[in-house]
This record gives structure tokens, sequence and C-alpha cells, in this order.
């Protein structure tokens, strides 16, 4: 209790990502790639990056599917998105450096404003830093590197480790539909880890994710593997200056927890408004291992968001958890997908979802027991927050449950904001939008608690921004 009040305490008197960001600015880039999404288009990307012949054709792959493949009946706001007049690759005026002083003015006061340096002082073993399509700053403290951990640009790694690389890229999270195929055939950027075995880094891993300009598509690739018994905690934070226009993100995350490891994913995301936010992310886990989501999905017009775990080996567990804010006339999708192949398998998905002035906040999960996965158990709790009367919420699972010795529960509950606990708190000293805030902050207070101290802040100032000033409580 004392930890979540010191959170709620620091997280005081603090400005949007917008407002601290301000409007975008113009940057002129060293390659832009624009329009039409085409082979030659693809294969120069593969070209300026200097990739192997096996990715050259892994992206060509991915392009014939991307256009053979139809529109997911479950996305909305596609609409929106002229894929052909977005830039899909751009090339910052800087190549990747390890100190903040090298980076250009104009894009190291991004990073200072939010904070990252001084986080990563006090909080970080490693970060990498992501402008637009390309990593631009990296840097993985030497005792790290000394145990045999990799951390470096997914170009990179590409390069030094293809072997190792070849394992994972894609076969974690096959394209299964349109947008990830496109992502397969245009990625840039992301980061790779491989953690050795019995290896435990116990202080978080991060890499940041930022869209500069209107018009944009980011499509970065993360690997994130923990080989043998081993543990890592990599945490993924996104966001952008108010954009004039819309920009689009189809970032992907695979994830590999080999047997008896620990892997935790933790994401902070926090895009402006006109940021259209699709995210793939998926891993899997072997006996005994243990998978951990934490979404934080915050920002953006329209996001779908579905971190999954695909429980491949006896024992194996996963916890997936997932906050959702929809505040405004914005449709956010934040759900969880969880396959139990083997016997003794577990799962727990906690997801909360807060809506207000318009928003509609949807949880959508698929809970897949196969048969023989004997003793498996599961369970899903999601809790809505819903406002005013022109929000809503909507909760939308599927389970398929072919093992009899499975047990598979699902619970809902859905609450407002009563004018009797505002009266309350109003007694006790709070002013309106102070009583809004701190119901708000409590209703997500023990997924906050949970969290590194410094990403709780984080998390927790952002939730209280958006709700801490509504135009009416319903």
């Amino acid at each position: 209790m004392q930890e979540f009040q010191n959170i709620h305490a620091t997280i005081s008197h603090v400005e949007s990502v917008e407002e601290v960001l301000g409007i975008e600015k113009k940057f002129s880039y060293q390659v832009e790639l624009k329009g039409r999404i085409t082979k030659d288009m693809v294969e120069e990307i593969s070209r300026l990056k200097g990739e192997p012949d096996w990715m050259r054709r892994l992206r060509l792959r991915m392009l014939e599917l991307f256009e053979k493949l139809p529109t997911p009946k479950w996305v909305r706001a596609v609409q929106e998105i002229d894929l052909e007049a977005l830039v899909h690759y751009a090339k910052p005026q800087t190549e990747t450096v390890s100190s903040w002083d090298q980076l250009p003015k104009e894009i190291r006061e991004y990073y200072e404003k939010l904070g990252l340096p001084e986080i990563e002082a006090k909080a970080l073993l490693g970060l990498g830093a992501q402008f637009d399509s390309e990593i631009i700053y990296f840097n993985l403290k030497k005792k790290l590197q000394e145990k045999g951990v990799i951390m470096l640009p997914m170009e990179e790694a590409v390069r030094k480790y293809p072997d190792l690389v070849q394992r994972y890229f894609m076969r974690v999270f096959p394209p299964e539909h349109k947008f990830a195929a496109l992502h397969g055939a245009l990625w840039s950027g992301g980061v790779f880890i491989y953690v050795p075995p019995g290896v435990r880094i116990e202080q978080p891993l991060e890499t940041f994710f930022f869209i500069g300009q209107s018009m944009e598509s980011q499509m970065e690739h993360s690997i994130v593997v923990a080989d043998k018994d081993a543990y890592v905690h990599w945490i993924e934070g996104c966001s952008a200056p108010r954009l004039l226009k819309y920009s689009f993100h189809n970032g992907m995350v695979e994830g590999y927890a080999h047997e008896g490891a620990t892997l935790k994913i933790t994401t902070v995301q926090n895009w402006s408004r006109n940021v259209v936010n699709f995210n793939n992310k998926r891993a899997i886990a072997e006996a005994r291992a243990k998978v951990h989501w934490v979404e934080g999905s915050i920002g953006s017009k329209t996001t779908y968001t579905f971190p999954s775990t695909v429980l491949k080996g006896e024992g194996a567990s996963t916890e997936i958890v997932g906050i959702t804010a929809a505040k405004g006339p914005y449709w956010k999708e934040n759900g969880a997908k969880v396959w139990h192949l083997a016997p003794r398998t577990s799962s727990r998905v906690v997801n909360k979802s807060i809506s207000a002035e318009g928003g509609v906040a949807v949880y959508r999960g698929i809970m897949y027991v196969q048969r023989g996965a004997k003793y498996a158990k599961s369970h899903v709790q999601c809790d809505s927050l819903v406002l005013d009367k022109d929000s809503a919420t909507l909760t939308v699972p599927h389970d398929q449950v072919f093992e009899e010795t499975a047990v598979v529960t699902h619970e809902a509950t859905a609450s407002t904001i009563s004018e009797e606990k505002l009266a309350y708190l109003r007694a006790r000293g709070f002013t309106e939008d102070d009583a809004k805030a701190a119901i708000v902050l409590g209703f997500v207070g023990d997924i906050l608690k949970d969290l590194p101290f410094e990403y709780a802040v984080v998390l927790g100032r952002v939730i209280e921004l958006e709700f801490g000033k509504l135009s009416k409580v319903g």
C-alpha cells in the first residue's frame, strides 16, 4: 500500500505526452521510401541493410502473402490507413551511437523530455532507442556482455548471428493475417536479445520506440530469448509528439522461454492521439518455463494488441495482464491468447479497461486447450470501469477446450464512478478531478504495484492525465 501511495504522490502535477513533446518537428532523412509497396521497395530495404539472402527471400515471401491475404474481419478503422501515402522506411540523419550527446540535438531533446537518460542511469542494464525506422542509440552494460548476453539492434544481429536469429525470426509469430505479412516484408529496427542458459538479469533491459512525424509507418521487429533456466525482463516503451496527420505502427515481438526459463515483457504504450497502433506479440514457453506479459495500452486513436503465449512444454505457465484506456471517440482492443498444448500448463489473464467520453474498450481473447493437455488450468478475469453513458466496454472471450480434465474459468465485472464515491472523497478534501483520478488509479493499483517503480510512475501518470479531467460522470 505504501508503495502505491508513493506512486500516486510522484505522478501528481504532470503533463500529457503531447504537452511534454509538443507538436511534431520537420526532419530531413538520409533515405525515405514511400508509395506503393512493391518487390523493388522490399529489395531496396534489404539492400540498404546489407542483409543475407535468407532474409531478403523471407521478406519477398511475406510480400506475396500480404498481397494474397484478406483484411482481417476484426479490424476496424483500416479505411483510415492509405498505405501508398505513407513513408515505409525513414533513416534519420544519424548513425547508431552509444552516448546521448552524440545524437542530433533536435532528436535528443525528445528522449530527454521523456526522462529516458535518467531512467537508464537509475534502473537499466541495457537500452536501445529507435527513431522512426532505425535504432539510433544503443548501450549494453559490459558485465552482461561478459556473461554472454547478446543485445543488438535487429539488423546487426541478422548479420552477426544469422543462424541464431533465423531459429526464431517469424517462427514464433508466423504471418497469419495480412498486417503480420506486411510487417514481415517491411520490418525495420527493433532489437534481438539472447540470454544464455542459467544467466539471470536482475535489472530490466529496455527498447524505446519513437515516431517523429506524420504519415509514417514504423514496423520494428524484436526477439527476446531466455535460454534454459535463464531470467530476463524486457521493457518496451512507445511515444510520439502531437502529429498533424496520422501515422501507422505495426510492430512485432517474438519471445521464447526455453526449459525452466522466465521471460517478462512489459509494454508502456503512450502513443499520441494520431497513431493507429497494431501490435503482433507472441511467446513460446517450453517445459516449466514462465512467460509474463504486462500490456499498458493508453495512447493512440486505434489499438489492436493481443499478447499471446503458446504453452508448449509440460508445466509451462503464463500470466497476461492488460490495462486499456479509451477516452474520447477511440476504439481500443487489448486482449490475450493462450494455447495449452501440454499437460499441467497454467494461465492467468487479468484485463482492466477504462472508457470515457465515447471511448470503446474491448477485450478479445482466445483460450485453447488441446486434447492431451491434461490438468491444464486457466482463469480469465476482465474488469471494466465505464465512466459515462456514451462509453462502452466489450468482452469477447472464445474458449476452445478439448481436454476433459482441464479447468477453464472466466469472470467479468463492469462498474462506474458513483456520485457517492465522489462525495466521500470530496468530503475528505479531494477536488473532483483528483477524486476521479484517485478512483481510476485505485482500479489499476494492483497492477501498478507489480511493475518496477519507474515504470509504475510512467504508466500511472499517463492514466491519471487521461482521466483526471472528465467532463461528466454517468
